[in-house]
C-alpha cells in the first residue's frame, strides 16, 4: 500500500476480514509506505487503520526500492500525489510488480511518464480517477446521455462537492466526466471547459461549465446537468464512504494479477 492517507487506511480496512483466519483471506497486506516525513513511519499499519496489528512497520518512501524486495508483494495501490506517483511508479516498474494507480491530480506530462514507466516495465496496471463502481457506470450513463441529446440545445454543466482537505480541483472524477461528453461531442475539451464564472459574461451554447466546492466532511459528490430552456436532466453519484473506493480498487487488484498491459475500471468492470 502506498500512501496512508484516507484512502490507504480505507483500503487496509476493507481488504483485511477480522472475521477469517489470515490463512483464507483473499488480500494480504505485505507492506504500506508512506512519505519519509510521515507521522505513520514506523507504526504498524493495521493499528494505524484501526485493525489491529497486521505486523507490517510503515515503511518510508526514500526505502521503497528496499521494502519491495523485501516484501515481493503481486500488486501495488498508489494513493499518493501526482508527483509522488509518478516518482514511485519508476521503482515499481523497474520491481517487475503490477500498480493498481487510484492518484488524482495527474497532469498531462505525469500521466504520459507514468504510462512510459509502466510500458517499459512490462507490467500490468489499473488507472483510475475513481475507482468506486458507481463512478464508472456513472460515465458511462453521462456518456449514453450526451449522445442522444447531441444537438438538441442543452447546456452542460458538471458540479463536484469535496471534503475541504481535498488538493485538487477540479477533481480527477469530474475532470474524466468532462473528458467523457467532449469525447462524446467529437470535440477537444480545452476549447469547450469553463471553470468557475466571475464577472459579466453571457454563457456560451459550446461550453461545458466545471465547479468545485470543498466543505466540511464531504466524501464525495458529482453531477452532471443537461439543461435547456423548458427542462433539465441532472445524474448524480454521491459516495456515502470511502468503502466504495477502496472496494472497487481491490476489485482492480484482482483484475490486473498475471495482466500486462494499461487498463481502467471499465476494463475491470467490463463496461466497455
Amino acid at each position: 500500500m502506498l500512501g496512508m492517507g484516507r484512502m490507504g487506511k480505507e483500503i487496509i480496512r476493507a481488504s483485511v476480514s477480522t472475521q477469517e483466519p489470515a490463512s483464507t483471506q483473499e488480500f494480504r497486506i505485505v507492506a504500506a509506505v508512506d512519505a519519509p516525513d510521515g507521522s505513520c513511519i514506523g507504526k504498524d499499519a493495521g493499528t494505524i487503520a484501526g485493525i489491529g496489528s497486521l505486523g507490517v512497520a510503515v515503511t518510508g518512501s526514500d526505502m521503497l526500492s528496499e521494502t519491495l524486495d523485501n516484501a515481493r508483494p503481486d500488486t501495488v495501490i498508489d494513493f499518493t500525489s501526482a508527483d509522488a506517483c509518478v516518482k514511485n511508479s519508476g521503482i515499481v516498474c523497474n520491481s517487475g510488480i503490477n500498480l493498481v494507480i487510484g492518484t488524482t491530480g495527474l497532469n498531462e506530462s505525469q500521466t504520459g511518464e507514468l504510462k512510459e514507466n509502466i510500458n517499459r516495465g512490462n507490467i500490468g496496471a489499473v488507472i483510475s480517477p475513481n475507482m468506486s463502481i458507481g463512478v464508472n457506470v456513472f460515465w458511462k450513463l453521462i456518456r449514453e446521455a450526451t449522445g442522444l441529446l447531441d444537438g438538441k440545445d442543452y447546456d452542460i454543466e458538471i458540479i463536484e462537492m469535496h471534503h475541504r482537505f481535498k488538493k485538487d480541483a477540479p477533481s480527477g472524477t469530474a475532470l474524466r466526466a468532462a473528458d467523457v461528453i467532449s469525447e462524446e461531442l467529437g470535440k477537444n475539451l480545452n476549447d469547450l471547459a469553463v471553470y468557475g464564472r466571475k464577472g459579466i459574461s453571457e454563457r456560451s451554447k459550446k461550453e461545458i461549465g466545471i465547479h468545485a466546492v470543498r466543505a466540511g466532511d464531504i466524501v464525495g459528490e458529482h453531477t452532471v446537468l443537461f439543461g435547456n430552456l423548458g427542462e433539465r436532466i441532472e445524474i448524480t453519484h454521491r459516495a456515502h464512504s470511502r468503502l466504495a473506493f477502496a472496494n472497487g480498487a481491490l476489485e482492480a487488484v484482482k483484475f490486473v494479477h498475471r495482466k500486462k498491459g494499461i487498463y481502467d475500471m471499465g476494463d475491470v468492470l467490463g463496461l466497455k
